[in-house]
């Protein structure tokens, strides 16, 4: 268990060290095993740097450096946890900050406000153009054979077929 605070007592929670921890989790995870990541801090927002975001703001996790090393946006928490996930790892994230509704970038989320329940769908969250880019992955692999990762990577379509097969 890795645990970072800012109480003089443990390891700081600095950019670089949530991100190792992440790394850590992740590398350390096996099917069948149920992981807990809680933040509680500073989270905020800062401009959409990739066209990625309907509302054209990036939801971020704020440590102690970031005024020297920045924040940790949304799209970094899909890239470093999320993504490189093993299948069959069960991962709960309790992220206490502000703008968290949708800072693991998924299709669906749980508000904790005494009047939901269930997890809900984003509406923000564009599941038909996921599909459509699957189908589009999908048809170019089973008729191209080998030649399909160079293809898919030559149409700029990886980081949203990569995305689509973690969350769907």
């Amino acid at each position: 268990m890795i645990t970072l605070m800012d109480d003089g007592v443990h390891d700081n929670p600095t950019y670089d060290r949530i991100l190792q921890a992440f790394q850590w989790v992740v590398n350390e995870s096996q099917a069948g095993d149920t992981v807990w990541i809680h933040y509680s801090g500073h989270g905020g927002r800062v401009e959409d740097d990739n066209g990625d975001e309907d509302d054209g703001y990036d939801e971020t996790l704020i440590p102690v450096d970031f005024q020297r090393k920045g924040q940790i946006r949304d799209d970094d928490l899909l890239r470093y946890l999320v993504k490189p996930m093993r299948e069959g790892v069960l991962m709960t994230c309790l992220m206490d900050c502000c703008h968290s509704g949708t800072v693991l970038d998924l299709p669906y989320r749980f508000i904790a406000d005494g009047d939901h329940y269930q997890m809900e769908r984003n509406d923000d969250f564009d599941m038909d153009h996921l599909i459509e880019v699957a189908k589009i992955a999908a048809t170019v692999a089973a008729s191209l054979g080998g030649m399909a990762q160079s293809v898919i990577q030559s149409s700029g379509l990886v980081e949203e077929i990569d995305e689509c097969c973690v969350i769907l």
